[in-house]
């Protein structure tokens, strides 16, 4: 078992766990994610690592609760315990010194670029984070953020706060000014990592992005997470999840993702139904 040892329930169903899992953050490097599950006869869902802390063995994860497993997980509070947490899973960020970085992160996304960010930043690497969400009080991380880059560009829809406008409004922006850019990284919905490519494509950046399909095992066994690639078959578990953004097939990714919507949505349904009846975790079945 894995217990969490703090909770906070952030924004818009956001909720920031710190877990003990010291045989993960043994070894977690930027860029990797665990898989865990709820309790024993629960699906296993990728999330990817936001933080660790190698001394009290602990990993740090930001999970926004959208469907069954994820609701269920938010009515944990500090002191329960997952069932299981494996990883690190995933190949950790390719990350070569001397480049100037723009890092984008979308809504919830914006946890996933936190560690990549700061590995940038700790071999002297220049690091622009461009952040945003839909207002100024949806938005999460902004302090941990700013203490990992040279600067901070924010974004909100409606804006309440930064420019008015989408996260790449703001990337095209730095790019139309002519700054140098070596590589960019864009973690958040299909949606806004399709359109990143699209602005840094006749720039010419190297685009990276990290994908999380419908995943199962995690170990490339089961071929659940497969995404086209360059037109090549790739697994986002084992030869992921970041990959190079411009070779990357987002309709066929976006299709794969709603392959199983009808299911999610009675399966939720079906659990917030066992809620309402039984409103306490420990007198629900699973």
């Amino acid at each position: 078992m894995y217990r969490i040892l703090e909770k906070d329930d952030l924004v818009a169903q956001v909720h920031r766990y710190v877990i003990e899992a010291p045989d993960v953050v043994r070894t977690a490097k930027a860029g990797q994610f665990v898989i865990i599950r709820v309790h024993p006869y629960g699906e296993r869902i990728p999330i990817t690592i936001a933080d660790w802390d190698r001394t009290k063995g602990t990993i740090t994860l930001y999970v926004q609760a959208v469907g069954k497993t994820t609701m269920l997980m938010s009515r944990l509070k500090t002191g329960d315990a997952l069932s299981d947490v494996v990883g690190p899973l995933g190949l950790p960020s390719h990350i070569e010194p001397q480049k100037t970085l723009v890092a984008i992160g979308g809504g919830f996304g914006i946890a996933a670029i936190h560690p990549v960010v700061r590995a940038h930043k700790n071999i002297g690497n220049t690091t622009i984070s461009i952040i945003g969400a839909r207002s100024h009080d949806l938005l999460i991380m902004e302090e941990e953020i700013r203490k990992i880059s040279d600067e901070v560009l924010i974004a909100t829809d409606d804006g309440s706060y930064g420019t008015k406008g989408m996260v790449t409004d703001v990337l095209q922006s730095v790019l139309a000014a002519g700054r140098k850019i070596d590589v960019c990284l864009a973690i958040g919905p299909v949606v806004m990592m399709k359109a990143v490519c699209d602005i840094t494509r006749p720039y010419n950046v190297t685009t990276l992005v990290s994908l999380n399909p419908i995943m199962m095992d995690g170990t490339g066994m089961c071929g659940a997470c497969r995404v086209s690639v360059n037109n090549e078959k790739k697994f986002a578990c084992v030869d992921g999840p970041e990959f190079n953004g411009h070779d990357v097939d987002f309709d066929l990714l976006t299709a794969r993702q709603k392959m199983y919507l009808p299911q999610e949505k009675l399966s939720l349904e079906l659990y917030e139904h066992q809620c309402k009846a039984t409103p306490h975790p420990e007198n629900s079945s699973w």
